[in-house]
């Protein structure tokens, strides 16, 4: 009798309270699983946190290190660059003082040099000038005008020698074809033997210096017949 009773199934309300210790157990494991491997986890990021720090300071060191070295060579580099621009702006106020000396000595030059030629061609035209004074004084006076005419015409090769000495040429166009770069119109008139656009007569030489003109001559020219 004793080992009926021992032996009687568990009833209903047993087995469920039964089923809910058992499945009250797996999740309480469950939970303590999962806090687990959170646990881990976190000590996982904890230690590569604490890997990573050592090397961002390493990295911020560096980098502090880098800021003070390039901050020198930016500062250097600027230096040696206002060094460059002084000198250059030395040597540029130096050269412009030189070439405004060197201006001033070769116009200084230049007129001395024009002031020497003037001086030269005014000494050989004041002995023009003697030689009509002398012409015209009373005791040399001639009584004879051919000899009188003579001595002009001396006196004026002379002076046309000098002339012709220091460049001086005279433009005598009669006959040539009219050039508006050398010769003024006063007129046109016709002509037998001269082609129309010809210079009939000179009425004013022109003189030019070299290739220069320096006066125009005043001319006639022909209409044709």
């Amino acid at each position: 009798m004793a080992e009926d009773l021992n032996q009687q199934e568990p009833t209903a309300e047993e087995k469920a309270k039964f089923e809910q210790d058992v499945l009250k157990a797996a999740e309480d494991a469950m939970k303590m699983e999962a806090e687990a491997n959170k646990a881990d986890a976190a000590g996982a990021d904890a230690q590569a946190d604490a890997a990573e720090q050592p090397a961002e300071a390493a990295a911020d060191a560096n980098a502090a290190a880098e800021q003070p070295a390039e901050q020198e060579s930016t500062e250097s580099a600027e230096e040696v660059l206002k060094a460059e621009l002084a000198a250059a702006n030395d040597r540029n106020l130096r050269l412009m003082a030189e070439f405004d000396n060197f201006r001033r000595r070769s116009a200084k030059e230049q007129l001395e040099l024009i002031e020497t030629a003037n001086g030269k061609l005014l000494e050989k035209l004041s002995e023009v000038q003697d030689n009509f004074e002398r012409a015209f004084a009373s005791e040399n006076k001639a009584k004879d005008l051919e000899a009188f005419e003579k001595g002009m015409q001396m006196i004026y090769n002379q002076f046309a020698k000098i002339l012709t000495d220091a460049g001086l040429e005279q433009i005598d166009p009669t006959g040539a074809e009219f050039d508006p770069n050398c010769h003024e119109a006063l007129m046109q008139q016709p002509s037998e033997t001269v082609p129309e656009g010809h210079v009939v007569t000179v009425f004013q030489k022109g003189y030019k210096l070299k290739n220069k003109i320096l006066k125009t001559a005043k001319v006639i020219v022909s209409s044709g017949k």
